[in-house]
């Protein structure tokens, strides 16, 4: 079974010259690329390469560390991305990071907020970026859990410790992991993995960044997420199959993909 690359960035200048030639390798091995916008602009364009490349489908919202750049009208522009465009299947990158200084962190977490509630009231999952911030996002993600129950939405790329990973299994979200979990120094991260159940697991590349190990130094492209899915196979000991059949299902279930 096909893979599902559920968090890409093909907007990025580095695609530009060459975006369908990336998308005609990644078709042997993956069947969808979700593209998250990280701002109004890019928001856009995830849209726009949705409607261009039938393999793709859009994400659309301002991530934390571009929340400061954020001009009026922007969020308004998002919000009618997300209620319009029928190849919008998820908000956000959205979430908290501590590790840049970009953004003053009260506007991170009213933006967070602002994301999940949209999310909510569309019935649509939403991607979490989290940086340094694993308390604040599990704080955050409580209150909604508390007052509406189970949440739909990922923990893209993720790189926190198993007590963060165990809350937010909890409240019902996917885990997914991106190149790192392949890295040599990525032990920690790898016995995380380990204990997320198959129904729970998903795979992404992140691309342009963190290209895995064995394509380390190279850009990343939405084919690479084969690596990050033997290793996780290896990780878990089961076969690469097994990877692909429940991370697809998951994907699938979590975007309201359907069938390929």
């Amino acid at each position: 079974m096909p893979l599902i690359d559920t968090h890409a960035h093909l907007f990025d200048d580095r695609f530009r010259m060459d975006l369908s030639e990336v998308l005609e390798r990644a078709a042997g091995v993956v069947e969808r690329v979700i593209c998250l916008g990280i701002d109004r602009e890019s928001s856009m364009q995830s849209v726009d390469i949705a409607r261009r490349f039938p393999q793709v489908r859009a994400a659309v919202g301002i991530q934390p560390n571009s929340v400061a750049e954020a001009k009026p009208g922007d969020w308004d522009e998002v919000v009618r991305l997300a209620e319009s465009e029928s190849r919008v299947v998820a908000i956000g990158e959205t979430g908290l990071d501590r590790y840049w200084d970009r953004t003053p962190f009260a506007a991170q977490e009213e933006y967070f907020a602002r994301h999940i509630e949209l999310a909510r009231r569309l019935d649509k999952p939403f991607a979490i970026h989290c940086r340094e911030a694993e308390a604040d996002v599990v704080r955050m993600l409580r209150v909604e859990f508390e007052k509406y129950g189970p949440i739909r939405a990922v923990m893209h790329s993720f790189s926190g410790d198993l007590a963060t990973a165990l809350a937010c299994l909890e409240m019902g979200l996917f885990i997914s992991f991106a190149g790192m979990v392949t890295y040599p120094n990525a032990q920690a991260l790898r016995d995380v993995a380990r204990a997320i159940p198959l129904d729970r697991l998903a795979v992404e590349t992140d691309c342009p960044y963190l290209a895995p190990q064995p394509v380390r130094g190279k850009r990343n492209e939405p084919a690479f997420v084969v690596h990050t899915a033997t290793t996780l196979a290896g990780v878990k000991e089961v076969r690469v199959a097994e990877i692909e059949t429940n991370t697809t299902r998951n994907a699938r279930r979590l975007f309201g993909l359907g069938e390929a």
